[in-house]
């Protein structure tokens, strides 16, 4: 059984999505042990507790450095033997060690075609430049922002009177099947890495 610990910094919608998948049997072989956060008041915690699964807080506040933040959590993550972390939301930029700790063990969901329009305003910045396809994407965490090797993509159209919102709500739809579709992936052990191609192994 995997043990997989889910970071959110805000609603968690990702993490439910994730917990219904393992509860329908999408998602085999696996639970969610552990919810952390950057912020006290993030829902993602009220949705973990709900299911209860453990939470824990780590106020970047409390840190004097990056390092050290991480460096704390990697001690706490590796004390509970997790296998695999998602973020779900989670508007923090892991450290070098922090990858070196969990390599090709760190999954981020993207709302757009990577390597287009990374970031913190993917769909703004997508709506902004005027594509016509956007989409999601999984992948791995490495050492960049939004640069790790892609592990699922998937593009949707964007119609003519989309706002922010309105695409931001389409593709959080397309996210819901396609996060919990690649950490199964991952369970199965059906991800092989060469280079910076993702294979599916079916």
């Amino acid at each position: 059984m995997k043990r997989i610990a889910v970071l959110a910094s805000g609603n968690g919608s990702n993490l439910e999505a994730i917990l219904a998948a393992i509860a329908d049997g999408r998602i085999q072989n696996a639970r969610v042990v552990l919810v952390i956060s950057d912020k006290e008041e993030a829902y993602a915690l009220v949705r973990a507790q709900k299911h209860n699964i453990p939470t824990r807080v780590f106020r970047p506040q409390d840190y004097p450095s990056r390092e050290a933040y991480d460096r704390a959590m990697i001690e706490f993550l590796q004390a509970e033997a997790i296998d695999l972390v998602v973020m779900a939301g989670f508007m923090r930029l892991v450290t070098p060690e922090f990858v070196a700790a969990f390599r090709h063990r760190i999954m981020n969901i993207h709302p757009s075609l990577l390597p287009a329009f990374p970031g913190t305003r993917g769909v703004a910045d997508a709506l902004a430049y005027g594509v016509k396809v956007t989409g999601c994407t999984v992948h791995f965490v490495d050492e960049g922002m939004d640069t790790g090797p892609i592990i699922l993509q998937e593009a949707l159209p964007v119609r003519p009177d989309d706002t922010v919102d309105s695409l931001q709500e389409r593709i959080h739809a397309l996210e819901h099947r396609l996060y919990p579709q690649a950490i199964d992936l991952w369970v199965r052990g059906k991800i092989k890495i060469r280079g910076r191609r993702c294979c599916i192994d079916e």
